[in-house]
């Protein structure tokens, strides 16, 4: 069954419907670098309302396991690939990918040229776009497109509804949900931490009434500007001094607690391969991200947060820590595994952070 895909300014292509054989809803276009981890960024909540382009021209050949899943249900509006591999070769592998998007009822779009759909999204930035039949007029999908409001409150569409806790014996975080990664969980609990899972949107007082040692504020999709009950929140518990680590858009929604700004970039960071160097160390690490939008620099002057980290690509904030209070946040994914140097070791950064919150002092 021939499908097309149709971006709001009439850029459009024609390829083989894959998953659904339904319209897809409305997307943001986004692009992903990455070459491996195609099950994690599918089942990654950061998605929602997004339509996924891989650059990487065969997805599919590990097949789906059980166990790489970063949510129960994707969250993503469809999946653009260039080739869909029907006969995967993994010994964890339990369906095919295609049989998954048929499952998940996720739309998709194979056969295209994705090199060409992405280089027009690095020309024109970000575009919306949407999955419909080849015989649909491209004008008037175009137009629909146009005339449609962007989406917003993205997190309140996949952060927990209720509060929920994994018990154990060591310190107690408490994880404010905005679209958190299954794999952030994972990390903490390995190390034998109590982590209580909290709607992003939870008040001060629900927060401080499951006493934690720390905060760790979750990544998630959308604008960070739309979470103000949330950005109310974290501005209480900085206050309050509880050590506090923040993720992707955790680091934006700390920014934003303190009087900084972002904005949306031309088409963001999505991939396995983005270079950051630590400002203090040198170091430069490969990352993995996901986020369209980024910590205007300009705007840190006066708010008492200080950059930690830039991309080397771009020279985008991507990490930063507060003077006065033990709160640091970075815009990559620590929990993430882009290379054999992953950045586990923030984890670690917090949870000693944690330890040493008597007489706190910034290194």
């Amino acid at each position: 069954m021939n499908k097309r895909i149709v971006l709001e300014d009439g850029f459009s292509l024609v390829g083989q419907a894959i998953g659904s054989e339904e319209d897809s809803p409305i997307f943001e276009a986004v692009f992903n670098t990455s070459m491996t981890g195609y099950q994690e960024i599918l089942s990654d909540p950061s998605y929602y309302g997004q339509g996924i382009i891989f650059t990487n021209p065969l997805i599919g050949n590990v097949g789906i396991n059980r166990d790489d899943f970063e949510a129960l249900d994707p969250s993503l509006f469809a999946v653009i690939l260039s080739s869909l591999c029907p006969t995967p070769s993994n010994f964890r592998c339990k369906m095919t990918l295609g049989d998954f998007l048929k499952q998940k009822k996720v739309p998709g779009i194979a056969n295209v040229d994705t090199r060409a759909l992405v280089l027009h999204l690095r020309d024109k930035g970000t575009l919306r776009g949407k999955i419909v039949d080849v015989s649909s007029s491209i004008d008037d999908v175009a137009a629909e497109i146009q005339e449609t409001p962007w989406l917003h409150d993205h997190s309140a569409k996949v952060m927990t509804k209720k509060a929920y806790e994994i018990p154990a014996t060591g310190k107690r975080i408490v994880l404010l949900d905005f679209g958190a990664k299954l794999n952030i969980v994972h990390t903490l609990v390995d190390r034998n931490c109590a982590v209580i899972v909290v709607p992003g949107s939870s008040s001060l007082s629900d927060v401080l009434s499951y006493s934690p040692d720390g905060i760790l504020v979750s990544n998630g999709p959308g604008d960070p500007q739309d979470n103000k009950g949330g950005i109310e929140t974290i501005r209480g518990l900085i206050e309050k001094d509880i050590p506090m680590f923040g993720i992707c858009l955790g680091h934006q929604l700390i920014a934003l607690s303190k009087g900084a700004k972002t904005y949306k970039m031309k088409f963001g960071h999505r991939g396995a391969n983005q270079p950051v160097i630590d400002l203090k160390t040198g170091k430069v690490s490969i990352t993995s991200q996901n986020h369209g939008y980024a910590v205007d620099a300009d705007s840190l002057e006066g708010t008492g947060l200080l950059p930690t980290h830039l991309n080397l690509n771009d020279r985008t904030i991507e990490g930063l820590r507060d003077e006065r209070h033990p709160v640091f946040s970075v815009q990559y994914h620590p929990e993430a595994a882009a290379g054999p140097h992953d950045s586990f070791f923030l984890i670690d950064q917090f949870l000693a952070m944690i330890d040493e919150k008597e007489g706190y002092i910034h290194a």
